[in-house]
């Protein structure tokens, strides 16, 4: 890969050290709600195992932000049973972007790992969605008031919505998590978002594959020092900075992302920043971003700035975005669009005004299928830097 050309230097890497864990628990199923007993067993055991072969039937909530030194082996599985009707009641709330979940871990010097899985039961949620867009459905693991929190050599299934939120949270490692979020009727899997982080700091995400149905990853408000890299993602909406700027009266601050060594298929997007647009909006800053050695395959837009997102043009150029965006690197980024936009390959599309600054595209090696001839980039309102820069042409408007 070579040298990062970004003032980027490098996301604070993580050094997690080993932590002795003395009292163990094994836990059985019971035929019943199991949460209880996890949560139990969890307070009293620094060491909780969930064997092989044992399904554990997770029917009410889980709370466990308070632990300490704390290593969780799931080698079986943890299945959240579809009661709709409890879980739209009852899932610990979370008024950014109106979210519930099943599951807060928490607490300092934390591991889950062991090898097995995660199963949200997702299916008759994607069903009863498709009638009833107002329904909240949970997200499958949220590491809530973590620090120094390690999740490992996980398969997570079918979550309802998200499949990890990240909150309030530092030091944090994702690493050989297996992801897949599918459905099996003609309602899709929709909003299941691989991983969305929010209010925290230093989080990793590496080695892993992901097949879903919205973003891939998603940086969210506050947001810094990430590092996301070497991911396998298929369906997703992309690799997304955003979006910021949704709410009025708040600053949103996304800082310090890297993104490196991503392989993307059949999506919506690759590499993307979304910023609101509009009157009685939030306002923020997105700041030294890294996308670099992305390759994609059948990807609608490639590469995409919307600094004025779901805003008509009309009225972001009457209310640009107030959301800036500033020192972001696009680096070495190759494979082939959908032909979903034509021969449009990549689209940078900033408000008026100077509001996306520094903008630095190397590298780029992308086409469109064959039969719309040579790949097309499109950008307004931005100026450009980098040896990618005059495939773009004049990007500047009035």
């Amino acid at each position: 890969m070579g040298v990062f050309n970004s003032p980027l230097a490098a996301v604070n890497v993580l050094l997690y050290t080993a932590v002795a864990f003395a009292a163990s628990c094994t836990l059985t199923a019971s035929g019943e709600d199991d949460a209880p007993s996890f949560v139990q067993a969890y307070s009293a055991c620094d060491t909780i195992t969930i064997p092989q072969d044992t399904v554990l039937n997770i029917s009410t909530c889980m709370n466990m932000t308070e632990g300490a030194n704390k290593h969780i082996s799931l080698q079986g599985t943890l299945r959240f049973t579809p009661d709709i009707e409890y879980w739209s009641g009852n899932g610990y709330y979370f008024a950014f972007q109106d979210q519930i979940t099943f599951w807060m871990l928490g607490g300092e010097n934390i591991l889950l790992d062991g090898g097995g899985v995660l199963d949200g039961m997702g299916q008759p949620w994607y069903d009863a969605f498709a009638s009833n867009s107002s329904l909240l459905r949970p997200i499958l693991l949220t590491i809530s008031q973590g620090r120094n929190v390690q999740v490992q050599d996980i398969t997570m299934l079918n979550g309802p919505e998200w499949i990890n939120f990240v909150t309030d949270s530092s030091d944090v490692l994702y690493n050989n998590i297996h992801i897949n979020a599918s459905s099996t009727s003609t309602n899709l899997a929709k909003n299941t978002d691989g991983w969305d982080i929010y209010r925290s700091d230093n989080v990793i995400i590496q080695n892993s594959v992901i097949n879903n149905g919205d973003d891939c990853v998603s940086f969210k408000p506050n947001s810094t020092n990430i590092l996301v890299s070497n991911l396998n993602c298929n369906g997703s909406h992309g690799i997304s900075v955003g979006s910021l700027g949704q709410y009025p009266g708040e600053y949103n601050i996304v800082a310090n992302v890297t993104s490196l060594n991503v392989r993307m298929a059949n999506a919506e997007n690759g590499a993307r920043i979304k910023a609101f647009a509009g009157p009685n909006v939030g306002s923020g800053i997105v700041k030294n971003i890294t996308f670099q050695n992305f390759v994609e395959e059948n990807v609608d837009y490639p590469v995409i700035i919307d600094q004025c997102y779901m805003t008509a043009a009309s009225v972001c150029a009457a209310y640009p975005s107030n959301t800036y965006i500033e020192d972001v690197w696009i680096t070495e980024i190759s494979g082939t669009s959908s032909g979903n936009e034509m021969s449009l390959v990549a689209s940078l599309d900033c408000s008026p005004g100077g509001r996306c600054i520094n903008i630095n595209v190397n590298d780029l090696n992308l086409s469109p299928p064959a039969k719309y001839g040579s790949a097309t980039y499109g950008c307004q309102n931005v100026n450009l830097t980098g040896s990618a820069a005059a495939l773009f042409g004049a990007c500047t408007a009035a």
